[in-house]
């Protein structure tokens, strides 16, 4: 199994500190609700920190395996509001986590989800 399907087996397993093992340690994130990736291992473990404070429900639906990459297609609520996307997931050549990318839908929920993770990010004081 490689790293995109063991981070799957962990989020599934409620493991977040577990699942971000399988990221490279200069892994960019790119968010659907910020223009510059996150990047560093440290910057992007607190963000899913973040995101495992904020995502109520949290699921994998489905998912999507290709020769350089892996769709993870999810559904979660945050603050009452139903959340829809894919986790593009990109291995480096050491087979590790190298790029994360996340797209939300509709817009309203990417609205609610990018508020409601930037007041975690600033009450963690990994932005200001």
């Amino acid at each position: 199994m490689n790293a995109a399907l063991r981070f799957k087996a962990a989020v599934e397993a409620g493991d977040i500190v577990g699942a971000t093992e399988f990221f490279a340690d200069d892994i960019t994130f790119h968010s659907p609700v910020k223009f510059r990736p996150f990047e560093g291992i440290d910057t992007v473990r607190a963000l899913f920190g973040v995101l495992q404070r904020t995502f109520e429900d949290f699921r994998y639906v489905g998912q999507y395996d290709g020769p350089d990459g892996h769709v993870l297609h999810f559904r979660t609520v945050v603050d009452g509001k139903q959340v829809e996307g894919i986790d593009l997931i990109e291995l480096d050549a050491d087979g590790r986590i190298g790029t994360f990318t996340v797209m939300i839908r509709p817009h309203s929920a990417l609205t609610t989800v990018g508020e409601a993770v930037w007041a975690g990010l600033v009450a963690d004081g990994v932005v200001s």
